[in-house]
């Protein structure tokens, strides 16, 4: 049952869809390890209570931590740096439903000139290896600068971010004291530019772009770009779920380099 949950997550699948596919694909029956001749594929609602079992014990954010623990015994381990962002998933606006009304626990938020409307996810990325080492989901309403200290480890000299996370010194140094500010600061004022604080952004921004390869894996990939269910905590497991496959996957030539010929 988690091979398929896990297949449900690498090619976006709902349940039926899922059950479909593994009616229809030999390659992923064999990977889930079921063999027609002995028993059925498991229907729609057994992979629901499946998912439903592992949001009641909050198993997605162990797996989550324990995909990390097995990657830092690999020699993957937390370094100096946590580079630290967000990104929007959109939830449904339409009110053109049985409760005649928008989920509750999802808000919107502008960006630029455009309105969004559903959920963020805060990541934070270790700097070195560009693994996803931290995570917290809230309503799109929510500034990226307030799950900022649940971000860190503690341990890190250097914080890197974005314009969002500007001037945040005191969040950084109350959860790591010995951490340096590297996000990005502001370069216009008075409708001046700034180019010595231009150039510092994009030096920092050669690093901080390594986080976005993590959004691209779970967004792009796994097509984690809109919700699928209601609700904070069912999206929550959804999210922590990938973002541990998403790591195995930007780890995978680092773990299999040593079963290679």
């Amino acid at each position: 049952m988690l091979r398929i949950h896990f297949l449900q997550h690498w090619f976006n699948l709902a349940d039926l869809a899922c059950e479909e596919a593994l009616y229809d694909s030999a390659s992923l029956r064999r990977f889930a390890g079921i063999d027609l001749g002995n028993e059925p594929v498991p229907d729609a609602t057994t992979m629901l209570k499946f998912r439903r079992l592992l949001e009641q014990h909050k198993l997605a954010e162990r797996l989550f931590t324990e995909v990390g623990r097995v990657l830092q015994g690999s020699g993957m381990t937390l370094k100096t740096g946590t580079i630290v962002d967000a990104t929007i998933i959109a939830a449904p606006s339409s009110t053109k439903n049985a409760d005649k009304q928008r989920d509750p626990e999802m808000h919107q938020t502008r960006k630029g000139q455009q309105w969004y409307f559903g959920m963020k996810l805060h990541i934070g990325v270790d700097s070195h290896s560009g693994l996803a080492h931290s995570a917290v989901v809230t309503p799109a309403n929510i500034h990226d600068k307030h799950p900022l200290p649940e971000l860190l480890h503690g341990q890190e000299r250097r914080v890197y971010g974005d314009s969002a996370y500007t001037s945040q010194k005191a969040l950084i140094r109350g959860k790591a004291p010995k951490a340096k500010d590297f996000t990005n600061e502001r370069v216009r004022k008075a409708g001046q530019v700034d180019e010595v604080k231009r150039a510092k952004n994009r030096s920092k921004s050669k690093i901080r772009a390594r986080v976005e390869h993590v959004f691209a894996v779970v967004k792009r990939l796994w097509g984690f770009t809109k919700v699928r269910y209601r609700g904070l905590a069912k999206n929550a497991s959804r999210a922590f779920t990938a973002l541990a496959l998403a790591n195995i996957y930007l780890a995978r030539h680092r773990l299999m380099a040593p079963v290679r010929p």
